[in-house]
């Protein structure tokens, strides 16, 4: 079985490889994503629609808002899903100790004290790449991603107790669902003042700037959404996969 697998991802991956010989060159103005007339759109007005340089954001967050919550929704189904598959319950041996010796139970001291030290900077700078998602580089989901591994890096280093007393389990099923109420609660914020779903041009009464801006601040909220639901579903998933659904001692 492992030989066959390991022939079908050489095969597989021999053809994708072979298929990139096909591809336009980078950044070749030519190419038929530079020709359409929805890229071309984008790449031509979507700093006058909304006010936003970073042009994948605004098609994320934006242009496709519908495409991306229900992307989020995904998301959070796929991490209930596991959750429903593995999780045992009824074990008392997996709740979380609550006193301060969950912090010792587990990884050298050199390690934990680096951890410590470390994970507030990869927090901060999540939340920065959260906060500027719209502007520069990065969102809801790559800020989201580093938040869960910052989880995830502090129960490999102090232990999964440790962790879940930052990080529960009804603790993480609660913000994934935040995240989804937050994009589609806006979303409805959207109708009560008259426009569409996620027409963020509606909320310009109530937001700061004209409608542009409005479209500018709306993408900061729905990615922040989004972050809540890909940090508790990343680290929920890593609790369940590494304990066989136990949620004790971990990796």
């Amino acid at each position: 079985m492992k030989l066959f697998g390991f022939i079908a991802v050489i095969i597989v991956g021999a053809l994708l490889l072979a298929a990139t010989g096909d591809f336009p060159a980078w950044g070749d103005a030519g190419s038929p994503a530079s020709q359409g007339q929805v890229s071309s759109f984008y790449i031509e007005q979507t700093i006058n629609e909304t006010k936003v340089p970073n042009m994948v954001t605004a098609v994320l967050a934006d242009f496709r808002g519908y495409d991306t919550m229900f992307e989020t929704v995904v998301i959070f189904i796929a991490g209930i899903g596991i959750i429903a598959v593995l999780r045992t319950f009824g074990d008392q041996a997996s709740k979380a100790p609550d006193g301060p010796e969950a912090d010792n139970d587990s990884g050298d001291l050199i390690v934990r004290t680096t951890c410590h030290m470390v994970v507030p900077l990869i927090q901060l700078f999540a939340l920065y790449v959260i906060a500027h998602g719209h502007h520069s580089p990065g969102g809801g989901f790559q800020g989201g991603v580093m938040l869960g591994a910052s989880y995830i890096l502090f129960a490999l280093a102090c232990g999964l107790p440790a962790a879940k007393r930052r990080m529960g389990e009804r603790r993480a099923i609660i913000i994934a669902a935040a995240g989804i109420i937050i994009y589609a609660g806006w979303g409805v914020a959207c109708l009560l003042l008259g426009g569409n779903f996620l027409d963020y041009t509606s909320l310009d009464p109530i937001l700061p700037g004209d409608e542009q801006m409005a479209r500018s601040h709306s993408m900061l909220v729905v990615e922040i959404g989004v972050a809540f639901t890909v940090t508790a579903i990343m680290f929920a998933i890593y609790s369940n996969l590494s304990t066989r659904g136990r949620l004790e001692k971990g990796l």
